[in-house]
């Protein structure tokens, strides 16, 4: 947090110096996305193999979908009354804006049901690893593990090797993270010395809008299911905070998903669970995004109002927001991807002509809604784990309650976990 109020003011008085320091930012994500593919492989293939969880995956990713649907369609509702409410569209005028951020937009489109199931299965992991393609490597783990299972006695030390690595890599991310004030606040300074301290205030209403239906979804919703799923709340925030807050200043989920599945392991999650519930949410289970795309496309049909007169009827915001409940989980390793699923449904719900300029004007400011937006997304997976784990019966209350205490790192030099015990030391 110091790095992104510090990176903030130096952007803020020496611009120059934020497009200077951006260098920094992306040796940070880069080195984290050096550990994502070896992490989630070696995690899920230890989960899986090495606690004979083979009947629990089928099982396992019927919950995690179900959850998921359950999340985003309130996530939609949410989204769609605070927008409604606030109205941050009237007033504004869709003039046309310039072609190069339409075509920036625009570049590529987003997968349709058929081409994200047949997307799910890489035809070379090789690729999939080198691409970073979460989803991807998920399906082939799964599928390496139960291989790995099925041989019995011969597979052991291929779960020894998998079990090594996967300390190995969590000891790297505990280096890695050493270097993440720096990666925030050069992130941060970029942001404010290239749009400056006005972006704050240009569309202030959508964004203010936005956030309010964030902490509203927040509170409900989450602090709901944190309810329901009897999830101690200090211990969950103090568990949490690390990988929302590098994913609010990077706006990249990728950046926290590391930090995140080792605190959910560290909170009492199994590592089979995390293992699967956690990458596969983000691809299916993108709250933040999905509220997000209920506010846009509504702003923008406010504002083709504004423009031209053209109403949009509740009835007809309904059936946009159950095309964004389909479209939005082909979201996955596509470059801007919130703003092509916007687009995409404007062309459809719209005026012709008023969609692309609608998304045109929300890009100037989406890097600021892209940080409340990823953060809650990262949030969400989180709780997601905890939830199949304790739907599962097999989250571990010991571990929760002591998350971030002394005694959580007594706790693991007893089990003969060395590599968390280091994390508990040096994170808190």
């Amino acid at each position: 947090m110091i790095g992104l109020v510090v990176g903030g003011v130096i952007g803020w008085l020496r611009p120059g110096w934020g497009n200077a320091v951006y260098f920094l930012r992306d040796i940070f994500i880069n080195l984290i996305k050096s550990i994502i593919a070896p992490l989630v492989f070696s995690t899920i293939v230890v989960g899986i193999a090495g606690a004979g969880a083979l009947r629990k995956v089928g099982r396992m990713g019927i919950k995690a979908l179900l959850y998921f649907e359950i999340v985003t369609t309130a996530a939609l509702v949410i989204g769609l009354a605070v927008v409604n409410f606030t109205k941050p569209g009237v007033g504004v005028t869709l003039a046309a804006t310039s072609t190069d951020v339409l075509k920036t937009i625009g570049q590529t489109h987003p997968q349709t049901f058929v081409e994200t199931i047949v997307h799910i299965f890489p035809a070379s992991i090789i690729e999939a690893m080198v691409r970073g393609d979460v989803l991807q490597i998920v399906a082939f783990s799964v599928l390496f593990a139960l291989a790995v299972s099925a041989i019995g006695e011969k597979g052991k030390p291929i779960i020894r090797a998998m079990d090594s690595l996967s300390q190995v890599m969590f000891k790297f991310t505990n280096y890695v993270m050493l270097f993440a004030p720096i990666g925030v606040g050069a992130a941060m300074a970029h942001t404010i010395g290239t749009q400056g301290p006005v972006v704050l205030l240009n569309l202030g209403k959508l964004i203010g809008s936005l956030y309010l239906a964030l902490v509203i979804f927040i509170a409900l919703i989450f602090g709901l299911v944190i309810r329901i799923a009897r999830i101690p709340l200090k211990q969950f925030v103090r568990a949490v905070r690390e990988p929302a807050a590098l994913a609010f200043a990077t706006t990249s989920s990728e950046s926290a998903l590391p930090k995140a599945m080792e605190s959910m392991e560290r909170f009492g999650v199994p590592p089979h669970i995390v293992g699967f519930v956690m990458p596969t949410g983000y691809s299916f289970n993108l709250t933040g995004s999905t509220l997000y795309l209920a506010m846009a496309s509504v702003f923008v049909a406010q504002a083709a109002e504004t423009t031209m007169g053209w109403h949009m009827s509740l009835g007809q915001q309904i059936t946009m927001m159950l095309t964004l409940m389909l479209t939005s989980k082909g979201v996955a390793g596509v470059p801007r991807a919130s703003l092509v699923i916007l687009l995409g449904a404007l062309n459809s719900f719209v005026p012709a002509g008023l969609g692309p300029i609608g998304v045109a004007i929300i890009f100037g400011v989406d890097e600021l809604m892209d940080m409340g937006r990823t953060c809650v997304n990262v949030i969400g997976n989180c709780l997601a784990t905890v939830v199949v784990a304790r739907w599962e019966g097999e989250f571990d209350d010991r571990r929760a309650r002591v998350f971030g205490t002394p005694a959580e790192t007594e706790l693991d030099l007893k089990r003969g976990n060395i590599a968390f015990a280091d994390a508990a030391t040096q994170g808190d």
